[in-house]
């Protein structure tokens, strides 16, 4: 029996098909970022007397991720 000159057999097809197909889900289930606001917040003056804390979108989140 002689070998077909193709390398492209039923075989390679579904496997490329199956591989496509799993590529198009997994971008499917892709988190989508949020848009960015329009316009960020201006920065606060330094108080007079120092001390400046604040309790921040960024620090609240930063002590969500310690909590156990």
């Amino acid at each position: 029996m002689s070998q077909p000159a193709s390398k492209l057999s039923r075989r390679t097809l579904f496997a490329g098909a199956g591989s496509a197909g799993a590529l198009a889900a997994a971008a499917r289930l892709m988190p989508v970022s949020p848009a960015a606001p329009a316009e960020p917040e201006p920065p606060r003056p330094a108080p007079a007397r120092g001390g400046g804390y604040r309790l921040t979108e960024h620090v609240l989140r930063y002590y969500r991720t310690t909590r156990v």
